[in-house]
């Protein structure tokens, strides 16, 4: 494969992880759970909340990218809903700090960059066509 062809794939692949990770975030957007105590600790049996996720890309040396899933680092806040079974005396449960909005754009980012990379893709096939039917 030639390097042009494999700087798109590897773009082209991490635009595949963004929108995955994008996905799991907007589809667990609503997943609380209980709010940790002051030590940290979720009281016994009580569900945890979603941790959203964050896509990490980064240069690779000789061309191409590569991306890291991390967790974020505001991954819950309180949030309100003295219903759920697991809310606190103060009606308190953790909630995921995901932005929907962000997500959105985070969507579109990877729709225009996977699009973008199959284009360099299929233009690399059409050159090396051309270079392999070339007579001299």
């Amino acid at each position: 494969m030639s390097p042009i062809a494999s700087n798109a794939v590897s773009g082209m692949n991490a635009a595949t992880r963004r929108l995955e990770v994008s996905a799991s975030n907007v589809a667990n957007a609503r997943s609380t759970g209980a709010l940790p105590d002051a030590n940290g600790k979720l009281p016994a049996g009580a569900p945890k909340a979603y941790d959203p996720l964050e896509l990490v890309q980064s240069d690779v040396a000789g061309g191409g990218t590569q991306t890291t899933i991390t967790k974020a680092s505001q991954g819950t806040s309180a949030s309100y809903e003295p219903s759920a079974p697991f809310a606190n005396k103060d009606g308190l449960v953790a909630a995921p700090n995901v932005d929907l909005a962000q997500e959105m754009i985070s969507q579109l980012v990877a729709k225009y960059s996977f699009a973008a990379n199959a284009r360099v893709l299929k233009a690399s096939d059409e050159m090396s066509r051309i270079v392999v039917d070339m007579k001299v």
